[in-house]
């Protein structure tokens, strides 16, 4: 997922609580830097502040980050010359997203038979509708345009 004009996250979203390698082409890594730190923090006030050193690649700098805030993700770059790229003073601020916790399930919680009846009903009526889309779908154009013919028995071709 590309984030901003130089800027990789190896997921499609940001989730509270989960890890993410982000991959860093900016400046720093096109004016050839030897080392690169991310500093980053979390939340509209920058709580829990770390700069961490990346990873010289091939493809950029890459670090793998523990997103333990909420709320939004910010950082930006510095070199070893204390250079900084801090997207022109605005830093590179991205939302994360909550994990929601009804789609989970823990080991340790036993899972009701009211929830499991529930869960199977969902899926017999996903499976109806998906059915009536498909007939819907095949049949009404024939219907409509009067290439529909209804098999006859037996009893009706003779």
């Amino acid at each position: 997922m590309e984030l901003s004009k130089n800027i990789f996250f190896n997921t499609d979203k940001l989730v509270e609580n989960s890890k993410v390698k982000i991959s860093y082409t900016g400046s720093l890594f096109q004016d050839a830097s030897k080392e690169v730190f991310i500093h980053y923090g979390f939340g509209h006030n920058w709580e829990n502040v770390n700069d961490v050193k990346m990873e010289k690649t091939e493809l950029g700098f890459q670090a793998e980050i523990e997103l333990t805030g909420t709320e939004t993700f910010n950082f930006c770059f510095r070199n070893e010359n204390n250079i900084w790229d801090n997207n022109e003073g605005q830093n590179y601020i991205f939302p994360i997203e909550k994990i929601q916790n009804e789609l989970l399930v823990l080991e340790d919680e036993p899972v009701s038979l009211g929830s499991a009846k529930k869960l199977r009903r969902s899926y017999l009526w996903s499976k109806k509708i998906r059915l009536a889309v498909y007939k819907l779908i095949t049949y009404l154009p024939k219907i409509i345009s009067g290439n529909y013919k209804r098999k006859l028995s037996n009893n009706e071709q003779n």
